[in-house]
């Protein structure tokens, strides 16, 4: 039979040895008390003068709990209570369990990981467009995690679904523009709205974490990452479209990561591919890149990404996701954050080149961090922080602490109800209506003929296409050229033992055929330009495409390129969604306004918006 001292887990023991210390404390501070000190003003009356004067005697000290043993603070999201009963549940927690607690993996397939979440303990996954089918598909997966994981609290079921150009699930989702439209409409109540119902809609899927809102600030064109998943390039209003949309996700019970900390908007370069370089000076951080965070903090938002970037001004030449200046001195110390610390993906290369996995994950909880997303190896992952608590390079409490952290919030956030938002696919259209923006051409009246001609970006001419249709125009597509017209024959080779004359016979014949052909091609193609130039020429352009020109130029993605067009007519829809383009129909046919101003200045527009 075990002995009641076996029994005792290491944290109970820590709080008895607390109380005993706290009660030896009050025990001196009575008798010294009776007996009196050097200084006559310190003496304390005794129990029975302080009955005869009314005078309360003070209460013994009260043992701190398991969540303030861990150093645990309140005011962003878990209250005490919650806390504490997730410090409970993580006590009791094998080590490999508690290391495979802080990691949330990607998985390849379609259906539910089950035995890899419940065999490495993980603390949940992230579901990305290979993952995805459909609704159901996607909602079976995430209730088979949650039902078969053997979890007292709720997974972190986690999706990058941020609108625009980075949504994981198309076809599984209303689509929603880009965050860049939040800032066009420049009306805090309505993303608060907007993303409420997004985040109703994430829910009822089964998803409990949303990567998003970006509280990137872009710096321009030259900001090749983030562009339009930045509400602006204003730090003011990127702060107040950050916590609106954080709020709407709260409220139906989904928790928002708000990224890239410290600000991946102003770096030349993609962490996708390399480790960018950050060389603002701390003062220019401050001014810039830093603010929407600092705004997040003091709003109580609740988790935080920590971006890979080489800031120099801070730790040069250490990813911020692995730098404790960065992510405890910096984020935690000078900003007081004290909610869930959240890696960007481990298999970026702006870490994975020339490091060691296994010793990535243990840096990276070193540096401040409570979750390891995405390492290229999970297995190896936990078992690379295992060995670091063994071998004393990490402690058992600091893992506790980011475990708590997690179950703590996530916990929370699953006994949100939210309020109803009506529909997302309503909620994605009055924010497209209130974003559209025209920086060229009248702001009023009708801006196309019965008859137009959309072409550009395929994805967004294959979702404009029907909107005009359904709304009485005829929408004219440039057919393919026919395959023998395009199909030109291989050039002749002369063969063995062919004279000369022959060969260059047959020759000539190879190249009349082809000039004929040229021709016919060039002769259908300038039929087919003639049968399109009798309607209006609607150019479209996307996420990187070189400019489109035409009568109407309109960019679906961020509005730069409007500055680089010659178009009379230039319109930034900020997404190319169904709703998106169902609302720039009615612009064009002057049914309705186009009320959104530019959230980033574009050279080369004659305004900001009507």
């Amino acid at each position: 039979m075990l002995s009641k001292v076996a029994l005792t887990s290491p944290r109970s023991a820590r709080r008895r040895s607390a109380a005993s210390a706290l009660t030896a404390v009050a025990l001196v501070a009575s008798l010294a008390a009776c007996t009196g000190g050097d200084d006559p003003s310190d003496a304390q009356p005794d129990a029975g003068q302080a009955a005869a004067s009314g005078t309360p005697s003070p209460a013994p000290p009260t043992p701190p709990s398991p969540s303030e043993e861990l150093g645990l603070t309140e005011g962003w999201g878990p209250d005490r209570a919650e806390l504490d009963r997730a410090a409970r549940l993580v006590e009791r927690l094998s080590l490999p369990q508690l290391a495979g607690q802080l990691i949330v993996a990607g998985w390849r397939g379609t259906t539910a990981p089950v035995a890899m979440v419940r065999d490495l303990h993980l603390g949940g996954v992230i579901a990305f467009d290979s993952n995805v089918v459909s609704a159901a598909q996607v909602k079976g997966v995430n209730a088979a995690l949650s039902r078969r994981a053997g979890r007292k609290w709720p997974l972190f079921l986690g999706v990058d679904q941020e609108g625009g150009v980075v949504e994981r699930l198309r076809g599984a989702a209303t689509r929603f523009p880009t965050f860049m439209s939040a800032g066009a409409a420049g009306d805090a109540a309505l993303t608060r709205t907007a993303y409420a119902a997004s985040g109703a809609e994430l829910r009822g899927l089964g998803f409990t974490v949303d990567f998003a809102p970006d509280a990137d600030v872009t710096s321009g064109p030259g900001d090749p990452t983030i562009g339009s998943r930045s509400p602006s390039s204003r730090p003011r209003a990127v702060s107040e479209h950050v916590v609106a949309a954080a709020e709407g996700f709260t409220s139906s019970g989904v928790l928002p990561v708000i990224k890239h900390f410290p600000g991946h908007g102003s770096v030349p370069a993609d962490s996708h591919l390399t480790l960018p370089v950050q060389t603002k000076t701390r003062a220019g951080l401050e001014e810039s890149d830093l603010v929407p965070f600092r705004a997040a903090v003091e709003a109580g938002l609740p988790a935080v990404m920590v971006g890979h970037l080489d800031v120099r001004a801070v730790d040069p030449r250490v990813p911020s996701s692995l730098s404790r200046k960065v992510v405890t001195e910096v984020l935690r110390t000078e900003l007081g954050f004290a909610g869930l610390v959240v890696t960007d993906s481990l298999a970026m290369a702006a870490v994975t080149r020339g490091r060691d996995a296994g010793r990535t994950a243990v840096q990276a909880l070193r540096a401040g961090s409570d979750v390891l997303l995405m390492p290229p190896s999970p297995a190896a992952a936990r078992a690379a922080v295992v060995r670091a608590v063994r071998a004393g390079e990490l402690t058992r409490r600091r893992l506790e602490q980011s475990a708590a952290r997690q179950v703590a919030l996530l916990t929370h956030l699953a006994g949100q109800k939210g309020k109803p938002v009506g529909s997302a696919r309503a909620a994605s259209r009055r924010l497209s209506a209130a974003a559209v923006t025209v920086t060229d051409g009248a702001c009023s009246g009708r801006l196309v003929e019965d008859t137009i001609h959309p072409y550009g970006d395929p994805g967004a001419v294959a979702t404009f296409a029907p909107a005009a249709r359904a709304a009485g125009l005829t929408v004219l597509a440039r057919r393919s050229s026919p395959a023998a017209l395009t199909e030109a024959r291989p050039r002749p080779e002369r063969r063995k033992k062919e004279r000369k004359k022959a060969y260059r016979q047959r020759l000539a014949a190879w190249q009349k055929a082809e000039t004929r052909r040229e021709r016919r091609l060039a002769a259908w193609t300038a039929r087919e330009d003639a049968r399109l130039s009798v309607g209006t020429g609607i150019g479209f352009t996307g996420f990187r495409d070189a400019p489109v020109d035409g009568e109407v130029a309109v960019a679906t993605d961020s509005p730069w390129v409007l500055g680089r067009v010659s178009a009379p007519t230039r319109i930034a829809t900020y997404g190319d969604t169904p709703a998106a383009m169902a609302v720039l129909v009615e612009v064009l046919l002057g049914q309705a306004p186009a009320p959104g101003r530019l959230p980033v200045t574009v050279a080369g527009v004659s305004r900001p918006g009507c």
